[in-house]
């Protein structure tokens, strides 16, 4: 068995490269350019949008960890048939729950039905917002204590990246095949108490400034394309998908608890530093 990595540097990825290497899976991580990459994960140079510079890795692939939203998909799945991949487990989306038009679900809504459209097997992971993006607030860390925070009354079952990483590899390894699993953290947390666990973990006496609703909505269409930003405010704003409901996917699918927020915050402390 032979895993290929796609997006391997990011949150998602990357985790699911560190959990291959810990179970001693041979996987390739597909990289831009070198890094530093833990043992037994093979280097392979390429750019996602663009198939044709990584066709040749996919010979002796077993299964393929996709990210949604890229170019030229139908023609990486055809590569991948001819290379005999079997089994392509997609990171998409909880906006998948709700209006399939605005423009998150949109993409990860087409990356779905191609994969569904090719002659492989397939899991589709529809994970909740990560742990992780706690890092959204690095900048207003380095200028104080206060931390701006959108949608403040809204819980999120936030999810650790490594959750969704060992789920992905034991799909990856031929479990709930066909099957599309929604996946959340173990509680609903506000962003004030997200904000409250952070500084429980660094140290820092934070302050969380609850946003208002006109608030919210100018920091996010000044950030981002406002078909993005609108998709956003709807999820949260409006309620139109569901981040607070908790299951036990996580538990069902590992065997394991999911981890915390005091966890990821403990794991990441020094990237806050």
């Amino acid at each position: 068995m032979t895993i290929l990595v796609t997006g391997a540097t990011g949150n998602a990825g990357g985790a699911v490269v560190e959990s291959l290497a810990e179970q001693g899976i041979a996987a390739r991580a597909l990289i831009r350019s070198a890094r530093d990459l833990p043992a037994g994960i093979e280097p392979v140079y390429g750019d996602l949008n663009r198939p044709d510079t990584f066709a040749d890795a996919l010979t002796g692939v077993s299964g393929i960890f996709l990210l949604s939203g890229y170019d030229r998909l139908e023609e990486l799945l055809a590569n991948a048939v001819r290379a005999g991949v079997r089994k392509v487990v997609v990171l998409s989306s909880s906006s998948l729950d709700g209006d399939l038009t605005n423009a998150v679900a949109a993409y990860h809504h087409a990356t779905e039905e191609a994969v569904r459209a090719a002659k492989l097997d397939w899991t589709f992971l529809r994970p909740n917002s990560f742990m992780s993006n706690t890092l959204r607030w690095l900048d207003q860390l380095h200028a104080g204590d206060e931390i701006r925070v959108q949608f403040p009354d809204v819980p999120v079952s936030t999810i650790h990246p490594r959750d969704i990483a060992d789920v992905a590899v034991r799909a990856l390894q031929g479990s709930n095949d066909k099957e599309v699993l929604r996946l959340t953290g173990p509680v609903a947390l506000t962003p004030v108490e997200q904000v409250a666990i952070l500084a429980e973990g660094i140290g820092r006496p934070l302050r969380a400034y609850p946003m208002s609703r006109s608030e919210t909505h100018d920091a996010l269409f000044a950030s981002m394309p406002e078909p993005y930003a609108s998709a956003i405010e709807g999820f949260f704003g409006d309620g139109t998908i569901d981040e607070t409901t908790v299951n036990d996917t996580v538990t069902a699918v590992t065997g394991q608890p999911g981890r915390s927020l005091q966890q990821w915050v403990q794991e990441n402390a020094t990237l806050f530093t």
